[in-house]
């Protein structure tokens, strides 16, 4: 891992975590005394304590022990447990000195380390300021950190809060822009999982410092394989190495594969390739709380028919990838055109031509005020973790909403800034490949499908001629795993004249399917075929599908994928008739 060191105590101390190097670089600086640490924050932290010994603790005990040695005074609180010490001798040098500093004779000792926030913090305050030393030679650094932050500062309107909940907000943001705490170097350290729990007025405050705690990378994960091999609690298959076993881990914290290596250690039963694959599924699933999920694909491009410039991308992206060259990659797709040309299953089939996870992001929008962007800020820090690592969006004009969305107290606006300033991060750029999928780009803002977000613009279409309807009436016979007794396909398309899409031909084969099944035959002869295509009548929506295949030809970013009635067609034609088709469908 690499080295990184702060200094104190007058000595370099080597640490591990980035956060942490940033936070004591903070507390160095001596500009800020307020810290909201979130993220990754339940997570066994690394810490190599010597150089043959190698521990992993808490948030609470990290901070205490390597940020500041569990030295001076150290204090914590949360809701359940009220205000606790790091060390006994500071819980009674606490409770011994607040009698003469509270003027109130009726107080007792349980008052000064009571779970109310409005009995605990002014006594805390009133020792913390009496603790700074008179002369400047002097050092007491007092830590102060408050667990489950979100439960004491929700986030919320502010008429909304309790009475409580507006005491701390403005205790905090007291205690950040008071001289005395800075100078008196008394520090608060706010923990919470998601950053858009806390109360923004706290959290956007230009005096709080903000601390993402991520997931661990590739290396701590490693070491802390290492860790367990050496102590004899690591169980693998053969060939599986702690190295080849961090790196299938992506997106799962320390928690979780402590717990994964115990039961197998428990068990004596060796750790495998396909059992942690399934493992980490479910245990991503979970950690999303439902708002993710994995696409599990049995398919290749192989399996897709016709759309050949598009499958032409997909496999040199794919390449791409496998060559470990990110940098060449767009940061995203905007997959287009009108229903029933296989738009899902492409992206799919793409998934499983590359080796990455793919996950398709589920609907994370409540109907309470906050949670929509707490759940949204879980999911993409699940995303940074996991990379690489594809998303797929289905139905993205729906699902991702706009910029000036109106009707729901900003939480759409909100939303819709978080995914599109996620989308526009380069510094992900192959890591996490972005597919939006629709029948109506046209809805999409033109924020989220610019150059530096769904970069690439494919578009699929029905297919043209006899042969592209002959090869996509193979290829979902392979699909469907039908049996079909041979017989020239290409005169029934000719004597039955729709334009099939996959759905619908698809559709077809179900149908003539179950009428060799109603004579118990497993095969599907021409008779069969013919009476499902006869009986077949396409959905009467001609005017929608219009739309949709001239707004998924304007939006191509390349002619050569554009069928040839759409590509002779002028530009300011294919919009005039865009124009006059909303209007026929009394769309705004």
């Amino acid at each position: 891992m690499p080295e990184q060191y702060i200094y104190r105590n007058d000595e370099f101390i080597k640490i591990l975590p980035a956060w942490a190097q940033e936070l004591a670089a903070k507390y160095g600086s001596k500009t800020a005394n307020l810290y909201i640490l979130y993220g990754n924050i339940r997570d066994l932290l690394p810490h190599k304590k010597k150089e043959d010994e190698f521990t992993f603790t808490r948030i609470q005990e990290y901070i205490s022990e390597v940020l500041f040695g569990n030295q001076d005074i150290i204090a914590y609180y949360d809701r359940s447990s009220g205000v606790t010490f790091c060390k006994p001798d500071m819980e009674r040098d606490y409770l011994t000195a607040m009698p003469g500093l509270c003027s109130n004779p009726d107080v007792i000792a349980d008052d000064f380390v009571a779970r109310d926030p409005e009995e605990s913090f002014p006594f805390l305050e009133k020792y913390f300021l009496s603790r700074i030393p008179a002369g400047k030679r002097e050092k007491c650094r007092m830590v102060f950190i408050i667990d489950y932050a979100e439960t004491i500062v929700p986030a919320g309107d502010l008429v909304r809060l309790s009475d409580t909940d507006r005491y701390c907000m403005v205790t905090f943001n007291r205690w950040a822009s008071d001289p005395k705490f800075i100078n008196g170097d008394i520090s608060i350290i706010l923990l919470t999982e998601n950053l858009t729990d806390v109360a923004s007025r706290l959290a956007g405050s230009p005096s709080t410092v903000k601390i993402n705690v991520p997931f661990p990378d590739e290396k701590v994960r490693e070491s802390f394989l290492k860790s367990k091999e050496e102590e004899g609690k690591l169980l693998l298959e053969r060939g599986l190495s702690p190295a080849k076993l961090a790196a299938i881990t992506s997106g799962i914290n320390l928690m979780n594969i402590n717990r994964l290596v115990s039961e197998s250690f428990e068990e004596n039963r060796p750790l495998s390739m396909e059992f942690m694959r399934q493992r980490k599924k479910l245990i991503i699933e979970n950690e999303a709380v439902g708002l993710l999920e994995f696409m599990e694909t049995a398919y290749n491009l192989s399996n897709v028919s016709g759309h050949d410039f598009v499958k032409k991308r997909f496999k040199n992206a794919a390449k791409a990838i496998k060559m470990g060259r990110p940098d060449v990659l767009p940061m995203g797709y905007l997959i287009a055109g009108p229903v029933g040309t296989g738009k899902s299953f492409m992206v799919n089939a793409f998934a499983g031509e590359i080796g990455i996870p793919m996950v398709k992001f589920r609907n994370f929008r409540t109907k309470w005020q906050g949670e929509t962007e707490s759940n949204l800020e879980r999911v993409l820090s699940i995303l940074k973790a996991m990379s690489p690592v594809a998303v797929m969006i289905d139905e993205a004009d729906a699902f991702l909403g706009a910029r000036d969305q109106e009707g729901d107290s900003g939480t759409s606006n909100r939303v819709f800034a978080q995914i599109a300033s996620f989308m526009g991060n380069t510094e992900y750029r192959g890591k996490i490949i972005w597919f939006l999928i629709t029948c109506r780009p046209d809805l999409i803002p033109i924020d989220l499908k610019r150059q530096g977000r769904a970069e690439e613009h494919l578009a699929l279409f029905y297919p043209e001629t006899d042969d592209d309807r002959e090869n996509l009436f193979k290829t979902l016979v392979r699909k469907l795993d039908l049996d079909i007794r041979n017989f020239p396909i290409r005169d029934l398309f000719k004597k039955y004249r729709h334009e099939y899409s996959g759905a619908d031909l698809e559709a077809v084969l179900v149908r003539a399917k179950l009428l060799a099944a109603m004579e118990d035959r497993v095969y599907v002869k021409r008779e069969d075929m013919e009476e499902a295509m006869e009986d077949f009548v396409p959905a009467a929506y001609p005017h929608e599908v219009e739309l949709q295949n001239l707004v998924a030809a304007l939006e191509c970013t390349s002619r050569e994928m554009i069928p040839k009635k759409f590509r002779d067609m002028p530009r300011a034609k294919i919009i005039s008739t865009i124009q006059e088709l909303k209007v026929l469908l009394r769309e705004h």
